[in-house]
């Protein structure tokens, strides 16, 4: 599959880092939501992780407020961490629910291995670097699951009532999500447009061939049900 690189920054890491981007973007995982193949176990198991992984989400946006070097830095984060608390932590519990999976179990269920790998290197990206780093580091997972989402959802049968996946592919193939995805690249420009140099894309290259990495060993997490 070839890579979705799109203009700015973001589109520089895509190209740059193309086999790890389609290794997360392409995962079998992907491919599985995509023809309603996936085992339902293996989608329960990531929905469980992956409400464990919102809350370190959250947590890297409250970073992202202290980070900011201006009122409007802080603003945008504020904003990306009042949607995590409001919105999206709201909608995949409801997601979850769907799938036989109570608020007590995504409370009381202990993170796999590749949840807190993921997690932890983005929030001690945030902590040693700045704001450009953090949100290098983030972007696998917003504008990644955007990018996903958005390919799939034009594929033959992927929308189909019969698919069991189409509820999250739907979701993140909307609107709404793809506007949040298009801010994220956005954001990211402009912070780029005022600390990159090219003596640092290698340096914000690495993060984000590891962030894609990281983002396909949460992929096979859920798709062997590891611990």
């Amino acid at each position: 599959m070839a890579a979705e690189q799109g203009s700015g920054l973001i589109g520089r890491l895509i190209g740059a880092g193309e086999r790890e981007w389609t290794a997360y973007t392409d995962h079998a995982f992907v491919r599985g939501m995509a023809d309603g193949t996936l085992p339902q176990a293996a989608f329960r198991h990531y929905l469980v992780q992956d409400y464990l992984f919102l809350i370190h989400f959250a947590r890297a946006y409250a970073l992202a407020v202290y980070k900011g070097q201006s009122l409007a830095d802080m603003r945008a984060a504020h904003a990306g961490l009042k949607a995590i608390l409001d919105v999206e932590m709201d909608l995949h519990v409801g997601l979850c629910e769907g799938w036989g999976l109570s608020p007590e179990e995504l409370e009381r269920a202990p993170e796999s291995k590749a949840t807190m790998a993921y997690t932890r290197y983005v929030l001690e990206t945030g902590l040693r670097g700045d704001l450009l780093d953090l949100h290098v580091a983030l972007a696998p997972c917003v504008i990644g699951y955007g990018e996903i989402a958005r390919r799939v959802a034009a594929l033959p049968g992927a929308m189909a009532e019969s698919n069991p996946y189409r509820v999250w592919i739907g979701e993140y193939a909307g609107a709404a999500y793809q506007e949040v995805s298009a801010a994220a690249r956005a954001n990211i420009d402009q912070l780029a447009a005022r600390s990159m140099t090219e003596a640092r894309f290698p340096q914000l290259l690495t993060i984000f061939r590891q962030a894609c990495r990281l983002e396909a060993d949460f992929w096979e997490m859920g798709l062997t049900l590891a611990d």
